[in-house]
């Protein structure tokens, strides 16, 4: 009965920390560029077994399941919907890559390209960080030529043109998306070296956005399924210990 305790409480615990993740999710269903994560459930071992005290299959009392537990947490790499959003400084891209920004003494990547231009003419993040060219250099253009600037800051090739300059901005891709670590709600920190997408194959959307990935309907309806399962176990806390302190009653009457 003790042992059913247990396991309940890691039943709840792993969906609590499910709900941490989809919460998250709904949190950024209007974050641009935003990449839903799930969770990954994965059944546990009995402690014994855990403790390297025992070995599965070994058919003694300890090899008995140890409930639920969540193992990893997976990012959804999915491109999400692009739709046009009227601002001259909003880009999304079209097939592979990312924007590359300086965030302090790194490179990070995005897909959120909701970006803004400075009065001094710097191209950067919402939060002001600065988007990179393909050299590496932060884009900054003739802030008096961006004033009488009429057309689209940007063309198809994900190039910045201001006033007959060009410049063309980094979009990067790493090895493989595994390479990829979450870094606040939609820069990615990459593990491994990253490459510059080949001009050829750089496409743009000027004046467009890609929206979140995370599906407000989808996470609503897996909350709501990760609430009752937390509901269920937490009844089974409580059912077990009045039922394991009615035993305690019954035998100290009797003592």
């Amino acid at each position: 009965m003790v042992y059913g305790l247990y396991i309940s409480a890691e039943g709840a615990q792993a969906q609590s920390r499910r709900m941490e993740v989809i919460a998250n999710n709904l949190a950024n269903v209007d974050t641009p560029g935003f990449k839903n994560e799930f969770a990954i459930l994965e059944a546990r071992d009995s402690e014994a077994i855990d403790q390297y005290l025992d070995s599965p299959g070994s058919g003694s009392i300890n090899n008995i399941g140890g409930g639920v537990m969540v193992r990893d947490t997976q990012t959804n790499f999915k491109p999400g919907p692009i739709t046009p959003t009227g601002n001259r400084d909003d880009i999304a891209l079209r097939g592979e890559g990312y924007f590359q920004v300086q965030h302090g003494d790194q490179v990070m990547l995005t897909r959120g390209g909701n970006f803004v231009f400075t009065p001094d003419g710097r191209l950067t993040t919402q939060e002001g960080y600065p988007v990179l060219s393909s050299d590496g250099d932060p884009v900054q253009v003739d802030p008096e030529a961006k004033a009488v600037h009429n057309g689209a800051y940007y063309n198809e090739r994900g190039e910045v043109v201001i006033g007959g300059e060009v410049i063309e901005l980094g979009i990067a891709k790493p090895e493989s998306n595994a390479d990829l670590v979450k870094f606040g709600k939609n820069l990615f920190r990459s593990l491994g070296p990253v490459e510059q997408i080949p001009e050829e194959q750089r496409s743009a959307a000027p004046g467009m956005l890609e929206r979140s990935a995370a599906n407000p309907i989808t996470e609503m309806m897996a909350m709501i399924e990760t609430t009752r399962a937390y509901e269920s176990n937490i009844n089974m806390i409580k059912s077990q210990d009045e039922a394991l302190g009615n035993l305690l009653g019954r035998v100290l009457r009797q003592s």
